[in-house]
């Protein structure tokens, strides 16, 4: 696809030259995107159709294409100018006791049987297919173990793929945690997989600001340049989906005139010919028609900017760096940004761990020595331990919610300050590893405070009243925690006595033991037991 033959039998690029642009605007927005799949969106959602290989002896097919189609282009060296032919060969394998014959995985075209470099025109240069090769495999998840993903992706960790550990030679990878999961923080694993430790990890927000701030200092700059430049791709719009929309249209029209031609030509008494002659150059005249309204529609959206519009955008380039900290740029773009002058980040940490020292190497081979804390680890935020303590205490028989409560009322706090709830202890439960449950688990031998009183049949006083004069007892994790009274205790003596006698005359006396052979405490109500007596 994209070549043909001549006369003589020589390979040259195909002579429709809306193929040939077809073709290399697939290279042109790979540049720009850095990954296949985004490559294949802006096609789809652009509705740009690119030549499909027909099945001999038929037209070429155009369509929108898949993200398949978009790959084999940009893999393929023979879009590169190079003859390449054993790229999967096949290999006999014993399977279940026969001898089968299988392909193998896609080689790279250096290892290939036959390999031939300038054996045509290409449509880029080797150096460029080369370097288009190594960001798809660095884009790639299963690539080798020491390469961290380096596809632009919607994380806020704007290094990813640039910081390589200068202790044992990894690429650092990028995890992300905290409440909604955003907050980025470099690792490099070291020997973690085979029983070891990690090398080297810190949070990223602080060296993100602090790789932005060497950024800035050399693009700022070029700030007023780059709204030049923004203000003539504003002015010409969208030029590459423009000229492959005004090509397709040329081609359009192209063929509806040989389908009014053929149609013109038929004789008319020949009816079954020329309505079906006639329904193609109708269709040809449809899609003539749509192209055009969307050739109208993208120049209606390119237009005159404003000389309001032009000093805002000069304004923005004599401040990038109040563009670059603003909340509207996106991390994506930051991403794209850093890895066109950075070409790699080397990062160490001294003895102590308190201090990281990082190399950058910047496209142009200018290398720059920085030298900041190390951001503080996440244990200075960390619970404090004696809500921890209570947490442990409570956390076999409570809920998430109960402990919440009584830590709350305890006056403790979460390492960042905040209030507890039933999130946040289940969130401390899990980072300590302390077993638990989101609600109290039913306990039949135990009660509450309330569930002590309904049991009896008496007021949650009474059964403090009980308890205080240690005639019932109550188990308790931590202070103010919910009370847990065995059932069997309700029933045994003097507990069962001293209820009965209060339902039967509406007295409570607490006694240390039995009625009869134990002296009274003290007792309630005794005022109006005499006054009832002197009536």
């Amino acid at each position: 696809m994209g070549y043909a033959l001549d006369l003589p039998g020589k390979l040259v690029l195909h002579p429709d030259q809306r193929v040939c642009e077809a073709i290399r605007l697939v290279f042109l927005k790979f540049r720009e995107r850095w990954s296949i799949r985004q490559t294949f969106l802006w096609f789809r959602d652009h509705d740009i159709e690119l030549p499909a290989n027909p099945i001999r002896g038929t037209r070429l097919v155009w369509k929108v294409p898949t993200q398949a189609l978009v790959r084999e282009i940009l893999v393929n060296p023979f879009y590169a100018g190079a003859y390449v032919w054993g790229r999967r060969p096949m290999e006999t394998v014993l399977v279940d006791g026969h001898l089968k014959k299988r392909q193998t995985s896609l080689r790279p075209a250096e290892n290939c049987r036959v390999f031939i470099r300038d054996h045509h025109e290409g449509y880029i240069d080797w150096a460029i297919y080369e370097e288009n090769q190594r960001v798809l495999r660095r884009n790639s998840v299963n690539w080798q173990r020491d390469e961290s993903m380096a596809a632009i992706r919607a994380g806020q960790g704007l290094l990813v793929g640039l910081l390589r550990c200068g202790h044992c030679g990894r690429k650092l990878q990028v995890r992300y945690w905290g409440g909604r999961g955003t907050n980025a923080r470099y690792l490099c694993k070291g020997e973690f997989d085979d029983g070891g430790r990690y090398c080297i990890g810190f949070g990223g927000a602080s060296v993100d600001r602090r790789l932005s701030k060497e950024l800035l200092k050399v693009i700022s700059p070029l700030g007023v340049e780059a709204s030049l430049r923004a203000l003539d791709e504003l002015s010409v719009g969208d030029a590459a989906q423009r000229i492959a929309l005004a090509s397709k249209l040329e081609q359009l029209e192209y063929e509806a005139r040989k389908a009014f031609e053929q149609y013109d030509s038929v004789d008319a008494r020949n009816r079954l010919v020329a309505s079906e002659l006639e329904r193609r150059w109708n269709e040809k005249l449809e899609e003539i028609a749509r192209t055009k309204h969307r050739l109208s529609e993208l120049n209606g959206i390119r237009h005159a900017l404003s000389t309001e519009e032009e000093m805002q955008i000069r304004a923005m380039g004599e401040n990038f760096s109040a563009i670059w900290e603003s909340d509207r740029c996106p991390a994506e773009l930051k991403k794209m940004i850093f890895r066109t002058v950075f070409e790699e980040i080397i990062v160490r940490t001294d003895e102590a761990k308190t201090t990281l020292h990082l190399t950058i190497h910047w496209k142009g081979g200018v290398h720059t020595q920085i030298e900041m804390p190390r951001p503080r680890p996440a244990t200075d935020c960390a619970t404090p331990m004696e809500a921890l303590d209570i947490i442990r205490r409570m956390a076999p028989r409570h809920g998430d919610d109960q402990i919440a409560s009584v830590l709350t009322r305890l006056g403790h706090f979460t390492g960042k300050g905040k209030r507890w709830n039933q999130i946040r202890v289940a969130t401390a439960r899990r980072n300590h590893s302390i077993a638990g449950q989101k609600r109290a688990l039913p306990d039949p031998e135990r009660v509450s405070l309330n569930e002590a009183a309904r049991i009896c049949g008496v007021s949650n006083h009474t059964i403090e009243r009980l308890v205080e004069a240690g005639l019932l007892k109550c188990e308790q994790a931590v202070p103010r925690a919910p009370w847990a009274i065995l059932r069997a205790d309700l029933q045994a003596e003097p507990v069962r006595s001293v209820i009965e006698r209060l339902l039967r005359t509406g007295k409570l006396i607490l006694q240390g033991g039995s009625l009869e052979n134990q002296s009274v405490l003290f007792t309630e109500n005794e005022g109006d037991d005499n006054a009832r007596h002197h009536e």
